[in-house]
């Protein structure tokens, strides 16, 4: 995706635009569809982390007709995040009374590209910000649209397609609070290795929390099955849609954190985002290497739960060709968790060399402390839980 920076009349950075791009070359969005919405959304809370994108800064994100009336859900609250009305979509009654529930949410609505007469007037009054496009002609009517935005009390004016220096001083003229455009900044294009969840678990956790008396046991047990999955509840957990000051070492502190209802919001959000996705073969030895540190845990005088997480993280991190401490920096992990993947410290860093040592076939490493023969034992059961997780393989 990528994002382009809105300032102030100060040339202060005040917020950012999250767009939707296909490729790392990619100047234009090339599609303002739902896939594209939920392809931003899911990236910008689960992949990078939406502290990571924007830090403290509101986000402006355009939304599709199916977002905005309730057909597709928001699995993030109002905090930080605009929602854009896009212009192509029509402002019937069914989209007045949605954006008018979510406005009453407390979600802060824009109206993108606007232009006087195209319908989009019904909602000035649940608006708190007005983006006029000063690229493309909307400056016939200026003073129309300024005047109509100037008796709604802190309704703020965006000026965007901002591409001359006459265009700056237009929006100096008019008092514009918020700039944006190609002459004070273009779009940075930001890139993440990711590891898409498949489709299969994805739309089996949609049906597990299809009814309102969800299994929260089958949820977590789902969840836990598919590395990809995990990581974004995990990630989903630390952003702005959670509590980012509690820390989890299990996957049940992460689903119980977000609770069942955000869940759902992601799951079906995630069956729409139609991403490329990692092997099975590569999915089930990530779920090899987290039950195997999950069974050696007693070994070393730690829950089962907290080394099973870490041995996800270490082999998703391996997946992703990152290290695990660059992902554990981006997860809200307990101190034992987050200090044992960066530095290698206490029981968990132990049992993670000591997995690692029998992965790479290190028997001397192991030599006097454990027995070959139970290590591989144990990996025998880790192998046979893991393929439970994939029935099909």
């Amino acid at each position: 995706m990528a994002r382009q920076p809105i300032f102030d009349r100060d040339g202060d950075v005040v917020a950012y635009e999250l767009l939707f791009r296909g490729s790392m070359d990619a100047i234009d969005a090339q599609r303002r569809d739902s896939f594209a919405t939920s392809q931003v959304i899911v990236n910008a809370f689960t992949e990078f982390g939406l502290d990571e994108v924007a830090g403290d800064r509101t986000c402006f994100i355009n939304m599709t007709r199916e977002f905005l009336v309730g057909d597709l859900p928001l699995p993030f609250g109002p905090d930080h995040v605009v929602l854009e009305v896009l212009e192509t979509v029509t402002a019937d009654d069914e989209l007045v009374e949605g954006v008018t529930a979510l406005a009453a949410a407390g979600y802060r609505i824009a109206l993108d590209d606007f232009v006087w007469g195209a319908g989009h007037e019904r909602l000035i009054p649940l608006a708190s910000y007005v983006k006029l496009d000063l690229l493309h002609g909307v400056t016939e009517r200026i003073d129309q649209i300024v005047d109509a935005c100037r008796s709604r009390p802190g309704l703020q004016i965006v000026a965007e397609g901002l591409e001359t220096p006459e265009h700056v001083a237009l929006s100096d003229h008019y008092g514009f609070e918020l700039r944006q455009g190609y002459v004070l900044s273009r779009p940075q294009v930001l890139t993440a290795a990711s590891l898409a969840p498949s489709r299969l678990h994805r739309l089996e956790l949609v049906a597990a929390l299809g009814t309102a008396d969800a299994d929260l046991e089958k949820v977590i047990t789902i969840v836990a099955g598919d590395p990809a999955l995990s990581m974004r509840v995990l990630r989903a957990s630390n952003s702005a849609a959670a509590c980012p000051a509690t820390r989890v070492s299990s996957i049940r502190q992460a689903v119980v954190m977000l609770g069942l209802e955000q869940i759902r919001r992601w799951a079906m959000l995630m069956v729409v985002d139609d991403v490329a996705e990692a092997t099975q073969a590569q999915m089930e030895e990530a779920l090899i290497t987290a039950r195997l540190c999950m069974n050696l845990a007693p070994t070393f005088d730690m829950d089962p739960d907290a080394a099973f997480v870490a041995g996800l993280i270490t082999a998703v991190a391996g997946l992703l060709g990152v290290t695990p401490a660059t992902l554990a920096h981006h997860l809200p992990l307990t101190t034992e968790l987050e200090s044992g993947l960066t530095r290698g410290t206490g029981p968990l860093g132990r049992l993670l060399r000591t997995v690692e040592a029998y992965q790479r076939g290190d028997l001397e490493a192991l030599a006097g402390r454990y027995s070959c023969t139970d290590l591989a034992r144990t990996v025998m059961e880790a192998m046979r839980w893991s393929k439970t997780a994939f029935p099909g393989s």
